[in-house]
């Protein structure tokens, strides 16, 4: 825990800077969510195709999920979201063929049955 998922439009591929950004939102879910460094955990998955709207081109997504253990307050979670927002913006640049990044984040509570181990 926390458990960090971030999908995001292959036309991104070369302009975010994913390491960059899991290393600069971990500290910030630390400060906001009360985590430790050592327990956030951030994974990317990149979409082949994604279609807005229409379907017109120059479209580009990115979504990040953060779950957490159970207890924060909607307020701590509106707050982190908005972080998680604002620190995505440093690590994306501009690229060709995109004129609109679609950027959204939410902060969800894992499920009782969530478990964990470390070797």
């Amino acid at each position: 825990m926390p458990q960090i998922t971030v999908d995001y439009s292959y036309s991104l591929d070369d302009a975010f800077d994913q390491r960059g950004f899991a290393l600069a939102l971990h500290p910030v879910v630390v400060e906001t969510a009360a985590a430790r460094i050592e327990a956030c955990k951030t994974r990317f998955r990149c979409t082949d195709e994604e279609v807005v709207g229409a379907g017109e081109d120059g479209h580009a997504i990115v979504h990040i999920t953060l779950a957490l253990l159970p207890g924060r307050t909607d307020e701590t979670k509106a707050k982190l979201t908005e972080a998680v927002l604002e620190l995505l913006r440093k690590h994306i640049e501009p690229t060709d063929g995109v004129s609109t990044v679609h950027a959204s984040a939410e902060v969800r509570d894992l499920d009782p049955s969530y478990r964990k181990y470390e070797e």
